[in-house]
């Protein structure tokens, strides 16, 4: 029994929100396979349980907590994550394919805004004391488009997503001193369920050019288990055919 406490002692936990599909999915995985806890956050539950499967499988321990950042109170997680948050993985996104001023609706660019900005806020702003004691990281999975101008993916959010770059930069500037580090993680194209959200889905040909939720992961592994005296500020990938 002591031995079983302190395994659980030292065993760090992460929170992924998007962990459903796509990066945040496969971060959850690279981070079970780490031995890692897992507390696992998106609006499907199916997908959820599919996500716990992975990670249980790769050897870690997954904990289902269904939550919508768009629209539920991050507060709720917190007695699910505990005391000590090691990593924030903030992978939840979302797009619209009406997306230009001709179309958009703004019912519409208030919920992408919602998500993608005001989400990664909220979720922050709750976990912040569980990321000071565990002196914990924090990977905000943004875009390409919060890094250059991507006039293709649309108003709202090419808007929130580049507002991600100062939030990132205020948290490493104030939380510095309880060992706080944050990245804004900007991929490229990525070969996964969000492009469902483009005005014109990609066929086969120019999926399979793209990068892959697995690379992304590891790029948000490569920032979580930085050593504790480096921090990723941001980190920029794409997939060589993109242009």
């Amino acid at each position: 029994m002591i031995i079983l406490a302190l395994m659980t002692d030292a065993m760090k936990t992460a929170w992924v929100t998007g962990a459903g599909s796509g990066v945040g999915r496969a971060t959850a995985d690279a981070l079970g396979a780490l031995g890692w806890r897992v507390v696992l956050s998106g609006r499907r539950t199916d997908a959820l349980s599919e996500t716990a499967r992975l990670v249980r499988d790769a050897g870690g321990t997954p904990v289902e907590l269904p939550f919508d950042v768009g629209s539920d109170d991050p507060r709720v997680a917190l007695p699910t994550i505990g005391d000590r948050l090691d990593a924030l993985v903030l992978a939840a996104g979302l797009n619209h394919p009406r997306r230009a001023w001709a179309d958009q609706g703004m019912a519409d660019f208030e919920a992408v805004v919602q998500t993608n900005l005001l989400g990664v806020v909220r979720a922050v702003d709750a976990s912040l004391p569980a990321l000071r004691a565990a002196s914990g990281v924090v990977v905000v999975v943004s875009s390409i488009a919060g890094w250059r101008p991507a006039p293709g993916a649309g108003v709202a959010y090419s808007a929130s997503k580049t507002a991600l770059a100062p939030i990132v930069r205020t948290i490493n500037d104030q939380e510095a001193g309880a060992g706080v580090r944050a990245t804004h993680l900007c991929p490229g194209d990525i070969d996964s369920d969000f492009l469902q959200q483009r005005p014109t889905v990609p066929d086969a040909a120019a999926r399979a050019v793209m990068l892959t939720p697995a690379d992304v992961a590891d790029a948000a592994l490569y920032a979580i288990t930085a050593p504790s005296h480096v921090r990723i500020d941001e980190l920029v990938l794409s997939p060589v055919s993109q242009r």
